[in-house]
């Protein structure tokens, strides 16, 4: 097989780059369409001497930092990518990528990190937080999210195979797709994060501070309960968080992946409260063998084991997290290192390339047969 690759952007190096490095990693010769690339010369030594193919956005206007603005675009911009030389296309979808055109004879799975989310479930949220509640421009952003979300249904229609990262992002496909998807849980490289079983008294989160993070609620939360925080990360709400923190919180701002690691080994708990589509960081901190106290929603409850490997909360209030945390207080001593470790283990990397190298080859021999045995479960029922 020939295998071509498709990702939004390649513009830092997070949850999504570590999927489509370790895709490169089960198909070495894979070649990568992005609509752009902006990629650090540091982050960049996963990529190799692979040539990225970028769309014309890449040479708009003051594209580099502001390429996301060109959303409209972006549904053009991804149809233009040429793949006629691939047999299999992967798209890596969180936003446009799975709308690129394909031929007949080419087979296209959709690796989904999530549906558009502010054109779909966070559309009000978004434009709360972008302070376009009303007003012509906020008249002007719903017309153009109107017409992604139109786009971003029909596009559905060009994938072959969906499959999600979690069976939280799975629900949401049938939501909006009505497509059923397969879930490869995303790679975590588990050995980067070694086992730790000296707990100190200190709490830690870590996380790029914007709102949808909910870091606020967290600091918000601790300064309350008085108990020692330290938040790793930095973002566009340093200062707004900052000045919500007490004594007892400490902000370290961007930390090095050692310094991290190092924290997360000797924490007594992770906080998380988010609503992620997966969450790569929780998994990381379990690996530790740390508990996780988060946010009881989302690809969080697939990656923690209430009450074994961690403990939820039901609302993303101060209150709601403070009570959590009391009754993990009560019970901290009954948490056990050794069985955080092994549970988080199920989420390497190993198991992701396996997985995946497995659903490409079986999904290409099927898609090899005539088109009379391809017949879907769905359409059987529907014949019926």
């Amino acid at each position: 097989m020939n295998v071509g690759i498709v990702h939004e952007w390649l513009a830092s190096y997070a949850g999504s780059e570590k999927v489509i490095e370790q895709m490169l990693e089960v198909f070495p010769t894979a070649e990568i369409y992005s609509l752009v690339d902006f990629l650090p010369q540091k982050d960049r030594a996963w990529l190799g001497d692979r040539k990225i193919h970028t769309s014309f956005i890449q040479r708009l206007p003051f594209a580099r930092r502001k390429f996301r603005g060109y959303l409209p675009l972006m549904p053009l911009a991804i149809e233009q990518f040429d793949l006629a030389p691939h047999d299999v296309v992967i798209s890596s979808n969180h936003a446009v990528a799975k709308g690129v055109i394909t031929r007949a004879d080419q087979l296209h799975i959709s690796y989904v990190h999530t549906p558009i989310r502010y054109a779909w479930d966070l559309k009000d949220q978004y434009l709360r937080e972008a302070g376009l509640t009303r007003g012509l421009r906020s008249m002007i952003v719903r017309m153009i999210m109107h017409y992604i979300r139109r786009w971003d249904v029909a596009s559905a229609n060009r994938v072959d195979k969906f499959v999600a990262n979690s069976h939280y992002v799975a629900r949401r496909i049938w939501k909006t797709y009505r497509r059923e998807a397969e879930v490869i849980y995303p790679p975590v490289d588990i050995d980067a994060y070694p086992f730790c079983d000296q707990k100190e008294d200190f709490y830690v989160t870590a996380s790029r501070l914007v709102p949808y993070k909910k870091v606020d609620l967290i600091v918000k939360a601790f300064t309350k309960n008085g108990l020692p925080l330290m938040v790793i990360g930095d973002g566009p709400d340093t200062k707004k968080i900052a000045k919500l923190a007490g004594k007892n919180v400490t902000m370290l701002g961007y930390q090095s992946q050692e310094k991290m690691t190092e924290l997360m080994q000797r924490a007594k708990a992770f906080v998380f409260a988010a609503d992620e589509d997966f969450g790569i960081t929780p998994v990381e901190a379990q690996a530790c063998g740390t508990p996780v106290i988060a946010f009881g929603r989302g690809g969080v409850t697939e990656t923690v084991v209430d009450g074994e490997t961690g403990m939820f909360f039901n609302e993303q209030t101060p209150e709601s997290l403070n009570a959590a945390v009391e009754r993990f207080e009560s019970m901290a001593a009954t948490f056990e290192p050794e069985l955080i470790r092994k549970h988080a283990e199920q989420f390497g990397i190993e198991r992701f390339r396996r997985e995946m190298c497995e659903l490409v080859e079986r999904e290409w021999k099927k898609f090899q047969r005539p088109v009379s045995q391809q017949t879907s479960k769905s359409e059987m029922l529907v014949s019926v």
